[in-house]
Formats: C-alpha cells, structure tokens, sequence
C-alpha cells in the first residue's frame, strides 16, 4: 500500500505527454489494451531526451501509443520501425500513424516478431521491447546484434508484478515457462559480456541495458 501511494505520488508530479497522447492512452485503457505505465512513460521520455536516437526499433506495436510518444522526445530526423503480430491492434496503430502525420516518420511491420528480426539488418540506437515477455531470451541474439555499440535496450514489464522473485513452485503452473525465461533473460542481460545493465523497479519493471563500444571504452556518442 505504502508503495502504491508512493507511486501515485510520483506519478502526480510528472508534467505528462501531449493531450493527443492522453486520449490515445485513455481510449486504450478502457478497451483494455496495454499501454506503458505513466513512471515508465516519464523514464522513456527523459532516457530519450538524453540519448537523442535517430534510429528506433520497437517490439510491439499494440495501438501505437509508446512509438508517438517516442516520436515527440526523439531527434525529430529519428526513423522508428515498429512491430506488431495483432491485426486488430495493427489497424488501430496505422490509424494513429496518420492522424497524428506520423506515417512518414514510423515503419510498422507486421507479423511474428522473431521471424522479422532474424530477418532486419543494419543497427539501431535504441530498441524498446514490450512484446510478449516469454519470448524477449529467444529474440536477445538478434536484439543485441541490432543493437548499435553505445546504443540503449530498455526493455519493459521484467518484474512481472513482483512474481519474479517467487520460487518457480509458488507461481501458477501456467506461468512457470515464462517465469523462468524472464528469469533468464534477466541473467542474461545483467552478465552479458556486451552490455552494461540496471534493473528498475519502475512500473512493473524496466531493465536498462547500454552496448558497450567495441574498444571497451565508455560510452561516447560516435563510438
């Protein structure tokens, strides 16, 4: 309790995004769809304002709430490609893009995720991931290989409400497999020998991973 009014607290401070992005947001949330938490919205914001990307991927789409809001905090020359599997949810994104004249600045792919990114090539300065969380262990190899060297992963709902700290035996038999891949993907981001990672408990979890540049070096923005 005390920490849900610390987050409420938090949340009432924040300047908050666009009034565009609040009626996109609201429509969302009362049709039930998932849309990034407003903390982890004010994070996206300032990690974007500080690391200027140009180039974007997202793991998906849903209605395209998070790929505007990073249109607004992005260079505004960034380029964003977006994926999303959900027919549904891909019509209401692409009438988003073009209400809002942002069908020029964001690529929507559709279909499987880990099918398009085997297949994407060249580098990206920063992926968000907020797809199917099972999956984000078996889409890391191609994550980190287009992830740019000195380019930001922010990877979202790694917490999963706080039942990842659980034993496996006390989470519902429905949710063991993909405990244990958060779990793993988890281990994998904060040992991997490319990147440099911190875990927030920030929404319902957002792990930060920079890849490290190629000479080991700090981070510096044409490494």
């Amino acid at each position: 309790m005390e920490q849900e009014r610390l987050t409420a607290y938090i949340n009432s401070l924040d300047a908050g995004c666009p009034s565009y992005l609040r009626q996109i947001e609201q429509k969302a949330r009362e049709a039930l769809i998932p849309v990034i938490r407003r903390e982890t919205q004010s994070f996206l914001r300032t990690a974007l304002t500080l690391h200027q990307p140009r180039s974007i991927l997202e793991v998906g789409t849903a209605v395209g709430f998070s790929a505007l809001l990073m249109c607004e905090y992005a260079p505004r020359d960034c380029q964003i490609t977006t994926i999303e599997n959900y027919a549904p949810r891909i019509t209401a994104a692409q009438e988003n893009f073009r209400k809002y004249k942002r069908e020029g600045q964001i690529r929507l792919l559709e279909g499987d995720a880990g099918k398009i990114l085997a297949k994407l090539s060249g580098v990206y300065e920063c992926i968000f991931m907020d797809a199917a969380k099972g999956q984000y262990i078996r889409w890391l190899p191609d994550i980190l290989r287009l992830l740019s060297p000195g380019g930001m992963l922010l990877s979202d709902n790694v917490l999963q409400e706080g039942e990842i700290i659980q034993s496996r035996f006390l989470v519902e038999r429905r949710n063991r497999t993909i405990h244990k891949r958060m779990r793993d993907y988890l281990y994998e981001l904060t040992h991997h020998p490319e990147l440099h990672t911190c875990v927030l408990p920030l929404g319902d979890g957002l792990a930060m991973s920079v890849k490290k540049c190629e000479n080991g070096e700090r981070f510096e923005r044409d490494c």
